[in-house]
């Protein structure tokens, strides 16, 4: 065996570097540790057959009047140099790509770079017999010119370097970089690149995004910020406002109670006020939603509470039960004349904060429609109430009876103080007498109450198994 590794130790040394390319390949990514262990065995095997037929890395080839011999021996010694600063460059690889990180991928790079320079100066110098002090003071002097030509790029390099290492942000972070928004999909040697909301592709150069003002949207995970501005008239009473805007952010559960939501004046001129409405949501993915949703409920809450702009004054005035039974979707298939009628039969109730409007089993004689405030719906779910969702302005309820026998299954609370108008039930038949489109619409709004309150309830939290020896122990 031996006498067969000095006789051919490149043709061995060539089919054990085939084999481990071979390895390479056929093993799967996801195995690294396996992949690399390989490489190591057979860097080991090669190191061996080297040493086996008489050679070291770190001599000359003994053979100088064999030609043919010491070629193949430089070769083989090259070769060594080379594959093992390739094994060392993935063993890295796997230490820092183990944290995680794009980062260590980039530094992978960087230390494999600087890992097969060294392995190709310490060739020459230890195999070639090369003068490497002169070598090297001339790569220095190249060093110098190329580093000056290529500055900016050098400055991108070790800028992504620096980012990839303090980790600001990673891929499929959401971020903003001096007011370009978006989500980030890849981060190299250059640059950083990132999908715009509106599908576009930036590419920020690492030296800008390193210097640059930079937002990450996604951290902390579960806590991300929503907000909302809202312009008035000056001549506005700022506490009309900022009670609007509170029962605006009050009308949705999805915002987290901590931190508290807020409202705060942003700017003012003469003119007019700029409010801002913040708050914060625990999914990043919900923010549109609820961003839209802020809209919505501000723009009823600040009509409910008398603060109006973009009107048309030659108009005559209205009260506020005609406008709101604009806004009631149940009654938007009548005349005006007789939306003009029913606003004259509605009459004024208020109520105070944690009041129960309408509770459960119970039925009322009159339509209830919500005038200014937030209302929470709550089901039974065996002994306890769970909330089931938050109604405000031009929302109704109490419409059980008007279609079918049922008393409620739902529970109105207040959770501000608020004002209904309350048209009794005799008005709202005679309504659907004449129109059918009401009592179809009566029929649609309580269905779907209806397929709410019960996917709500069948929402039932799975029930974890304890496990452990105890557990073990009784199978």
């Amino acid at each position: 065996m031996l006498a067969f590794i000095q006789s051919y130790p490149l043709l061995l040394g060539t089919c054990l570097i085939l084999l481990d390319l071979l390895l390479w390949q056929l093993i799967p990514l996801h195995r690294q540790p396996w992949r690399i262990a390989a490489r190591l065995v057979i860097f080991l095997l090669f190191s061996w057959v080297l040493l086996a037929a008489g050679m070291s890395p770190l001599q000359p080839p003994p053979w100088v009047d064999d030609v043919s011999r010491n070629l193949m021996a430089t070769v083989l010694a090259i070769g060594w140099w080379l594959f093992g600063a390739r094994t060392v460059t993935v063993v890295f690889g796997l230490l820092l790509v183990a944290r995680g990180s794009h980062g260590g991928r980039l530094l992978q790079d960087v230390l494999g770079a600087l890992i097969f320079l060294v392995a190709v100066v310490a060739a020459a110098a230890y195999v070639m017999q090369l003068p490497v002090k002169g070598l090297l003071a001339t790569s220095g002097v190249m060093a110098i010119v190329i580093g000056l030509a290529l500055q900016s790029t050098l400055s991108d390099v070790f800028s992504g370097i620096v980012l990839n290492t303090t980790r600001p942000y990673q891929i499929g972070d959401s971020i903003s970089i001096d007011g370009t928004e978006g989500k980030v999909v890849d981060i190299d040697w250059r640059a950083t690149r990132m999908i715009t909301g509106s599908g576009s592709l930036a590419v920020i150069p690492n030296s800008v995004a390193a210097k640059a003002k930079l937002l990450n949207h996604s951290r902390p995970a579960d806590r991300h910020g929503v907000s909302i501005s809202v312009v008035v008239p000056a001549k506005m009473r700022p506490k009309r406002v900022f009670d609007a805007l509170e029962k605006a952010l009050q009308g949705t559960s999805a915002l987290l109670a901590t931190p508290a939501p807020k409202v705060t004046v942003k700017a003012s001129t003469l003119e007019s006020v700029e409010y801002e409405a913040s708050g914060f949501v625990a999914d990043a993915g919900s923010k549109t939603e609820v961003r839209n949703q802020l809209f919505d409920l501000a723009h009823r809450h600040l009509e409910a509470s008398g603060v109006m702009w973009n009107v048309d004054l030659a108009l005559a005035p209205r009260s506020r039960q005609r406008e709101l039974l604009d806004e009631v979707r149940v009654f938007r298939s009548l005349s005006s004349e007789e939306r003009d009628s029913l606003s004259q039969h509605m009459t004024t109730l208020e109520y105070l904060v944690d009041q129960v409007i309408l509770g459960v089993g119970e039925r009322s004689e009159h339509v209830l429609v919500i005038g200014s405030g937030v209302v929470s719906a709550s089901v039974r779910d065996g002994e306890r109430l769970v909330e089931a969702g938050r109604m405000g302005p031009g929302e109704v309820l109490a419409i059980e009876g008007l279609v079918d026998d049922e008393d409620s299954s739902v529970e109105f609370r207040t959770l501000t103080g608020c004002v209904l108008y309350r048209i009794d039930k005799a008005q709202v038949r005679s309504c659907l007498e004449q129109r059918g489109d009401v009592q179809l619409a009566l029929s649609k709004l309580q269905r779907f109450r209806r397929q709410s309150r019960e996917s709500l309830l069948m929402q039932k939290p799975a029930v974890v198994k304890k496990g452990g020896f105890l557990s073990w122990l009784h199978k």
